[in-house]
């Protein structure tokens, strides 16, 4: 990658360099583990001229979204976030399910864990997601699904068959499209000329605060600030006018966003994010050196950890198997030996195989069959969520140890903790 794909500039800047790792969604059947697997380096850049951070395009949305692993409903946290959302947005934009021409699209829709919220209150909606299975879950949920990705062309057959949306969500998508531009030419497309927009996408902000580098895989090409959005939603048209800090994954921000034409002055809010945002140094080049040796730490401290405990003959598993702990895991080069295997609700990922680091992938009933001493929680954004969950672990004394933001581990009960 030699120029940023957002503004052109060539001035691009290293800020941490993981190596190089399989595509973090590319879970492995049996038959296949004796068989080459492709990886590819993972270099986070930032432009210094619109000040994106981005990663190179290695590889193609539709290698990694036409069939794909994650489906949101697995997460009771999500489900719930995504049901607040639809409630506070019927009033914020005003959908009135009596009307006909009402219409809500949400791109990138998943298995429908936001439009049944949609659908069940009456309103007309349609989901556009590019993996074929998750879609189809979708569609069995009662929610219309459409199976293409995103462009200005699908957002104008979109428009022309269904008429424009009052409200287009993109929730965890913004990051995943390599030409942002086309992308936010086609969310354009796809709003009604006095619409609404409205896309949640992780901080870059609290990612570099919190050393959230598990978070960079080659399903994320672009990683923004409320500064660096604002240009890419005027690449297509778009105008910020609300921002709202979110807690999930582990700090996004939701951008609400109207057609140039009718936006109006940006909230108070927005000018508080960008001070922010200015005060940590992200608008110059030495807000992004400290991160690299921090990053360097988290690994040094999560193997410490594994080490001492095998040295011990202590038991350690992983509860979870998201794409963030893929990073963590091929970064660290933790193998079964440290890490005997990894429990996840999805029943699509079991008997299957993390990629790169080959660990298993067993159902989460295992951990309370074997009660081992420590449980490595992997998606440590739903720490709330899992710490509740996992309470049973401590009925045998096992502990749950969270390797981001730095090493933690909860100990005999889920409100005491050491952090190392």
């Amino acid at each position: 990658m030699t120029r940023c794909r957002l503004c052109g500039s060539a001035t691009l800047a290293s800020v941490v360099d993981l190596g190089a790792t399989p595509p973090c969604e590319s879970f492995l059947a049996a038959d296949q583990l004796d068989k080459p697997e492709p990886a590819y380096p993972l270099h986070l850049q930032v432009c210094t001229d619109c000040w994106l951070a981005q990663i190179p395009p290695l590889i193609t949305p539709e290698e990694t979204f036409s069939e794909y692993a994650y489906f949101s409903s697995f997460s009771t946290s999500w489900v719930e976030h995504a049901r607040t959302f639809v409630a506070d947005a019927v009033e914020r934009v005003g959908l009135d399910p009596e009307a006909k021409d009402t219409f809500v699209v949400e791109v990138a829709s998943n298995d429908g864990y936001l439009l049944k919220h949609v659908v069940d209150r009456g309103i007309r909606c349609l989901g556009i997601e590019p993996s074929v299975n998750v879609g189809a879950a979708a569609r069995d949920a009662g929610v219309p699904t459409l199976t293409e990705f995103l462009s200005p062309e699908t957002g104008s057959a979109v428009r022309a068959e269904h008429g424009p949306a009052n409200l287009v969500v993109a929730n965890n998508v913004y990051a995943h499209i390599p030409d942002v531009v086309g992308f936010t030419q086609g969310l354009r497309t796809l709003v009604a000329d006095d619409g609404w927009v409205s896309i949640e996408v992780q901080h870059l902000l609290t990612l570099i605060e919190e050393n959230q580098y598990d978070t960079i895989y080659h399903e994320h090409f672009q990683y923004y600030t409320v500064a660096s959005a604002i240009r890419a939603l005027a690449s297509g048209g778009l105008t910020l006018v609300d921002v709202e800090l979110l807690p999930t994954h582990g700090g996004s921000i939701r951008l609400w966003a109207r057609p140039a034409e009718v936006a109006g002055e940006p909230s108070q809010q927005v000018a508080e994010v960008l001070d922010r945002e200015k005060a940590a140094g992200l608008q110059e080049l030495a807000g992004y050196t400290e991160f690299s040796a921090r990053v360097a730490k988290v690994r040094r401290d999560l193997l410490t950890f594994l080490i001492t405990a095998a040295e011990r003959g202590e038991t350690v598993v992983g509860y979870g198997a998201p794409g963030k702990g893929n990073t963590l895991l091929n970064h660290c080069g933790i193998r079964p030996d440290l890490l005997a295997y990894t429990v996840d609700r999805n029943p699509y990922k079991h008997g299957r195989f993390t990629p790169g680091t080959r660990i298993p992938i067993l159902p989460p009933e295992r951990i309370a069959a074997d009660k081992p001493d420590y449980v490595l929680v992997l998606p440590w954004n739903l720490r709330a969520e899992l710490v509740e969950q996992l309470s049973f672990v401590h009925e045998w004394g096992g502990r749950l140890v969270f390797p981001i933001p730095e090493l933690s581990v909860v100990e005999a009960a889920p409100s005491k903790e050491v952090t190392a």
